[in-house]
């Protein structure tokens, strides 16, 4: 039956496609981001969909959209020659078998990141990519939140749809996804058009907001906590009565504190005690190899070039309770881990090359929707009262990104590109407007592309 739900759901988008093709864009969106294919039992398991949605996306771009308004930017060259670097590391790998089988998923992320830029040439279809964005990850993450409000939860036992612990159905990964793209809800709360803001669509965003919160606990991630904390700094930050919301959230937190699973609080306490919990303890010994291993091999070691590493540490355990503590040191040999870290996952693999590309793209992204922010702050016209807003949520979830990476391996994370590739078009879409004469004829031709889109 839930094959059968799928199929006519993907068979009445593609048709629908047929009248507005850019909709083919939105849906191998859909596709990268759900990953039907793994929730089905048969049918599409049998078939390329993100394959063809790919191929259907492109041909129709080439074949029917206007190309006089796309552009291509820097931070789209930066990506194509990670591509080129990663292809080429691939061929060098210290393990081709386990390098050729991630490449064959990273690469089709790097090219449609590169390629949807070039389709986001009217706000609407911005709004629109935005839009299936938050609404494609809220399909995994409502599931979750009412998972965790039922269940409580656990580490490594919440079950989002799937019982497989990859992409963003891995617990670390849609928590940091689930924090990262509140700003992007409430931005198209109240700014959105093609969902014009009213009591119902600010009743749903409320209370998707509520259930990315609940990821975290759901799946008991540090790093869910961490980019929660960090989010209502960068929130309050551009707020008129910081106090007063800060002390609110401050005293929702702490009446919060006892509602939560036993098992989460304890799990979140390991934070100040890392030394004694071997997850942490072994992510920094892991972190060492990857930065002695970068010197010794500074073009890096291709895809999962971890699986060569090998080293000990010494563990603290400590046992008892209230005066009567002991501490226990162990000698813990370990070897194959994961980097669980975005930036020692592309030092590692890409070396300092791949490195500073991936570094360059993030940079420039984060310093891009500032600039956008400011200047269209300056400017404060009613006609551009939408841009500050959206490019202060794109930066705040960037930014949210940019912490939670640090503790998982997400350098190359579909979603993610798709964030970055949202950012691009923003500022692509708005350099060309600029660059146009005159700001009332430039805003009727938007409006009029707008429409024809």
């Amino acid at each position: 039956m839930r094959d059968l739900f799928f199929l006519a759901f993907l068979a009445a988008a593609f048709g629908l496609a047929l009248r507005r093709p850019f909709l083919l864009v939105l849906v191998y969106a859909y596709i990268d981001i759900v990953s039907p294919q793994r929730l089905s039992y048969y049918l599409l398991n049998s078939v390329p969909i993100s394959l063809i949605a790919f191929a259907l996306a492109a041909g129709a771009w080439l074949l029917a959209d206007k190309k006089a308004d796309s552009r291509f930017s820097g931070r789209q060259m930066l990506m194509l020659a990670l591509l080129g670097w990663c292809a080429w590391t691939t061929s060098h790998a210290d393990f081709p078998i386990e390098a050729a089988t991630k490449w064959n998923w990273v690469w089709k992320a790097l090219v449609f990141a590169i390629f949807l830029p070039l389709t986001l040439r009217t706000r609407l279809r911005i709004e629109a990519l935005a839009l299936v964005m938050c609404l494609c990850a809220s399909s995994i993450i409502i599931t979750g939140g009412i998972k965790t409000v039922l269940s409580g939860g656990g580490y490594g036992v919440l079950n989002l749809m799937v019982d497989d612990n990859s992409g963003l159905y891995e617990g670390s990964t849609i928590s940091t996804v689930a924090i990262a793209i509140i700003p992007l809800i409430l931005y198209l709360a109240k700014y959105g058009t093609i969902f014009p803001s009213d009591w119902r669509v600010r009743g749903f965003a409320y209370a998707l907001c509520f259930a990315c919160l609940l990821i975290p606990i759901g799946t008991e991630t540090r790093t869910g906590l961490l980019c929660i904390i960090l989010l209502g700094g960068l929130m309050l930050m551009h707020m008129q009565r910081r106090f007063l919301y800060g002390s609110l959230l401050v005293l929702v937190a702490i009446i919060s504190v006892p509602f939560l699973p036993a098992s989460f609080t304890s799990r979140m306490n390991t934070i100040e005690t890392y030394q004694s919990d071997e997850s942490a303890s072994t992510r920094l010994a892991v972190w060492q190899w990857t930065w002695a291993y970068a010197k010794d091999h500074p073009t890096g070691g291709g895809f999962d070039a971890y699986r060569g590493n090998s080293f000990r540490y010494e563990s603290t355990k400590v046992t008892g309770k209230g005066n009567m503590l002991t501490a226990e040191r162990q000698i813990i040999v370990d070897k194959g881990r994961a980097y669980h870290s975005a930036y020692f996952e592309m030092l590692g693999e890409q070396g300092y090359i791949g490195f500073l590309i991936w570094a360059m793209i993030h940079g420039i992204s984060l310093a891009r929707t500032e600039w956008l922010r400011r200047f269209y702050l300056k400017r404060d016209e009613a006609k551009t009262a939408w841009v500050p807003p959206l490019a202060l949520a794109l930066q705040q979830g960037h930014i949210v990104y940019a912490l939670g990476a640090l503790f998982i391996g997400i350098a190359y994370q579909p979603f993610v590109f798709m964030l970055l590739a949202l950012q691009i078009g923003l500022d692509t879409y708005l350099t060309r407007l600029r660059r146009s004469d005159g700001d009332a004829p430039i805003f009727a031709q938007a409006r009029n592309a707008e429409a024809a889109a």
